[in-house]
């Protein structure tokens, strides 16, 4: 299978689908939605059941350097990534480097749900990746945040890593979901995952779908309105940082040997655009920058190319590097 072959089963998929029904309906104008209470709500579930799916593997697998080898490649990816995309950006676009900065926090942090895509779309072609890629995911949230500071304080408007910060880095919901739903999986193993089975995989591709038709309705509505925010400049940063992340992700895959399903997910997880922990964490931050730039290049620009075309570039590309 070449990579348009993979591209196009990838955007056939009901997942993908399901996305691009979403951003159809918010550009038309329909008057489509999902009530904030139930959208929130499967977003628990889907961080809830991952989260539990990977500990139940590191309980089966154990501790193995390929673990211990991963995580700490997410960790150098998640500090590092926002440095290429603050160079990135000041040399295509004309942000300040304070913009700039937020922008990046972005890039070097993680969407969970391209995450979740991108499982669903390696197992639908067959791979098996290693569930405690979950736990890379978790630990790749916060590093870019603090690189962002970083890049800010030598620009010479430096912010104060305060109490308030902290905790809006280190209790975001959704880490402390994930990496909850982790423990429990692990702690409990296929004891666990015996008794709620039924809970945690029959329904998880239905929710998935239901989840991504409501983001694909926030990502159209985002560019509906994004008109005078997104310049040329800005568009060519949203689809190129993402192949830059992946490349990334997908060399650090190569040099620990991991498998192909577990490859794809280390690109997604390079590739993706943070808009959930990040803006939690720039507003606290960051005050001043422009949520309506890093906001729309995150969910408006990066989410749905990743989605959309890069799943399967990702997909093909770990099928030749990691020989699947």
């Amino acid at each position: 299978m070449n990579v348009v072959d993979l591209a196009l089963a990838n955007l056939l998929s009901p997942v993908i689908l399901s996305f691009a029904l979403g951003v159809v309906a918010a550009l038309a104008r329909s008057d489509l939605s999902i009530p904030e209470a139930i959208a929130k709500g499967l977003s628990i579930y889907l961080l809830f059941a991952i989260g539990f799916k990977g500990g139940v593997s590191v309980a089966e697998a154990g501790l193995g350097w390929q673990l211990v080898g991963a995580l700490l490649a997410g960790l150098v990816l998640s500090a590092a990534l926002p440095f290429v995309a603050f160079a990135l950006l000041r040399a295509m676009t004309g942000l300040t480097p304070l913009d700039a900065a937020a922008v990046a926090a972005h890039y070097g942090s993680i969407s969970i749900v391209t995450f979740v895509a991108g499982t669903s779309v390696a197992q639908s072609a067959g791979l098996n990746p290693d569930g405690w890629m979950v736990a890379v995911a978790a630990v790749m949230e916060a590093p870019a945040i603090l690189s962002a500071l970083w890049l800010v304080a030598r620009s010479g408007d430096g912010r104060d890593m305060d109490a308030d910060l902290w905790r809006e880095i280190v209790l975001n919901g959704s880490i402390v979901l994930l990496v909850g739903a982790f423990f429990i999986g692990w702690i409990t193993g296929q004891d666990g995952m015996a008794r709620i089975s039924a809970f945690i995989e029959a329904p998880f591709q239905g929710v998935l779908c239901l989840f991504l038709l409501d983001m694909g309705l926030v990502a159209g509505r985002g560019l509906r309105e994004a008109r005078g925010i997104l310049t040329a400049g800005l568009l060519a940063f949203g689809v190129t940082m993402p192949l830059v992340g992946a490349t990334a992700g997908l060399a650090a895959a190569f040099l620990l040997g991991l498998n192909p399903g577990s490859a794809m997910l280390m690109a997604v997880l390079g590739a993706s655009a943070s808009y959930i922990a990040v803006p939690a964490a720039m507003r606290v931050a960051l005050p001043e920058a422009n949520p309506s730039i890093y906001l729309t290049l995150s969910l408006g620009v990066t989410f749905p190319f990743n989605l959309t075309i890069g799943l399967g570039v990702y997909l093909a590309a770990a099928h030749m590097i990691a020989g699947g």
